[in-house]
């Protein structure tokens, strides 16, 4: 596979593959390596992860790492305020795909709780996180053509209060128009704080989105996937 040509800011590694499944076990690896040492010298560890299809090889590879995940928290980066059972339900498919084999012995957090809307159960989100381990050891987030991230979408009136680097709030509620369903999601400054960001992406489309989003660094509000482009950060890519 000939390297895809983009130019990452200096802090950034870009970890480029051949294939969705080589993507999914070295992301895998990347982050039981990580939880590993974690907890070498931690009590707990947690894994925030993000929903949809392209993680779904991902999930599968973590599931059988040999880790200690008795001892190990996974929550969503966000989610849709939809019933579990449904097919749009990201906790449906982290709970088929990630809380299996080894991985069943994981602590889950979710993000969907009681109530006709995200506002309505917010206070019960933030009650559910309250024991989650803090700050995140791992993130695991994605991105759409429109450069959001989890539930962060630039056209959702909640964006500003949502991305504010002095917000101490860990969830906030999203109602993008764009969107079927409203979204609760994890905030700006809450993913910041995570030890390992990766950014899993899966197509030729989404590297020119992080192109568009690399021009302009610093217009968060627009693409706030540019939030996370920064030293640290870990691209895995496949087509």
């Amino acid at each position: 596979m000939k390297t895809p040509e983009i130019a990452l800011p200096c802090g950034i590694e870009a970890r480029f593959y051949e294939t969705a499944e080589q993507t999914a076990i070295e992301l895998a690896n990347a982050v039981a390596g990580f939880i590993e040492g974690r907890l070498l010298s931690a009590r707990r560890a947690s894994i925030a992860v993000s929903g949809g299809s392209t993680p779904l090889p991902f999930f599968e590879a973590l599931s059988r790492k040999n880790l200690d995940w008795g001892r190990v928290d996974v929550v969503l980066a966000d989610e849709r305020w939809v019933d579990e059972t449904g097919t749009a339900s990201n906790t449906r498919l982290v709970k088929q795909h990630l809380l299996r084999n080894n991985a069943a012995a994981a602590t889950y957090y979710s993000l969907k709780q009681k109530g006709d809307s995200p506002g309505e159960g917010l206070d019960a989100v933030k009650t559910e996180l309250e024991s989650l381990t803090r700050p995140l050891d791992v993130l695991i987030l994605g991105m759409g053509n429109d450069g959001h991230t989890a539930s962060l979408f630039p056209d959702a009136p909640e964006i500003a209060h949502a991305m504010d680097a002095e917000n101490r709030e860990a969830v906030a509620s999203m109602s993008p128009p764009s969107q079927e369903e409203q979204r609760i999601t994890l905030t700006y400054a809450f993913m910041c704080e995570a030890r390992f960001t990766a950014l899993h992406l899966r197509g030729g489309d989404k590297l020119d989105t992080l192109k568009l989003a690399l021009g302009r660094p610093d217009d968060l509000l627009t693409m706030p996937v540019r939030g996370f482009l920064k030293p640290g950060l870990q691209v895995f890519w496949s087509p």
